[in-house]
């Protein structure tokens, strides 16, 4: 029975890839209908899901339930509001809502996208893994094991981010080269994902166009990610707009990094969710 749908949490930009790559993370919300768990909250018809759940027909009250945190670049609005999108074009009682989703996965990501007005973190948690959005389309980089038996470590503060403010304290011009060096950057962090090759991450996350603006309104936020660098981890970036500092790390030395890691933040130990949005809530 159809009664639930979960998204995954995500982390945008990735370092070089601006708006244009996404990773979901196995931090998860929940959009059901029904009666509301004892750990979930009910939805009027002002909040963003429940609209979102109407406009493609959706029918009846909704309650989220999430572990994600709010305003701090983990995509909290994008995987509510796929899951409540996701919802509303299964059935109740139904057991085809897998089928019903993947039928519709581009409506979804276009209503989506419109509501949200970027389609990054949306992108990654509608397919899983890791994702590229261009045009308004995804295509979906392949996750070998050695990336998907690696820990992604985020680097929370206690500070807060609007990305409508982040992204007005950009530079609206770019010099020419530090556009060559982004796209650079992300053709070897695309290489790096499809050939599962985690060496190859190694300075794939460097930024020159919007990651040193953000930076400056993350206190530690730099501190963080060169602590990490120096610990072991593969790469690491300003998960979208920030505060939070993302970072993928070999098992074997995720304990080495969040012990490295600015006390003025708590950490997260996740892995890279595969699957995106589905039905199969256990």
């Amino acid at each position: 029975m159809v009664d639930v749908v979960r998204a995954p949490a995500s982390s945008a930009n990735l370092g070089a890839g601006f708006d244009v790559f996404g990773l979901a993370i196995d931090l998860y919300a929940d959009v059901g209908r029904g009666p509301v768990p004892d750990d979930a909250v009910a939805l009027d018809e002002h909040h963003p899901a429940t609209r979102i759940h109407g406009e493609l027909g959706g029918r009846g009250p909704i309650w989220l339930r999430t572990s994600i945190p709010m305003a701090r670049g983990l995509g909290f609005s994008g995987a509510v509001r796929v899951a409540a999108a996701a919802l509303a074009v299964t059935d109740p009682g139904s057991d085809s809502g897998t089928a019903a989703i993947a039928a519709r996965r581009g409506d979804l990501l276009a209503v989506v996208c419109r509501h949200e007005g970027h389609g990054d973190n949306a992108a990654a948690s509608l397919f899983g893994g890791v994702t590229v959005f261009r045009d308004g389309a995804v295509l979906p980089l392949r996750v070998g094991p050695a990336l998907a038996a690696a820990s992604v470590v985020a680097w929370i503060p206690a500070t807060t981010t609007s990305t409508d403010r982040s992204r007005g304290a950009l530079s609206a011009e770019v010099p020419r080269s530090a556009a060559v060096a982004n796209i650079a950057r992300a053709v070897q962090f695309a290489l790096a994902v499809e050939r599962d090759d985690p060496e190859l991450l190694e300075g794939a996350t460097v930024d020159r166009l919007h990651q040193a603006e953000r930076l400056r309104m993350v206190p530690d936020g730099a501190a963080a990610i060169e602590a990490g660098g120096a610990a072991g981890a593969w790469c690491a970036w300003l998960s979208g707009s920030g505060p939070t500092v993302a970072m993928l790390v070999p098992a074997d030395r995720t304990a080495a990094v969040v012990g490295s890691l600015p006390t003025s933040g708590h950490v997260k130990v996740h892995r890279i969710d595969r699957r995106g949005v589905r039905c199969d809530v256990g």
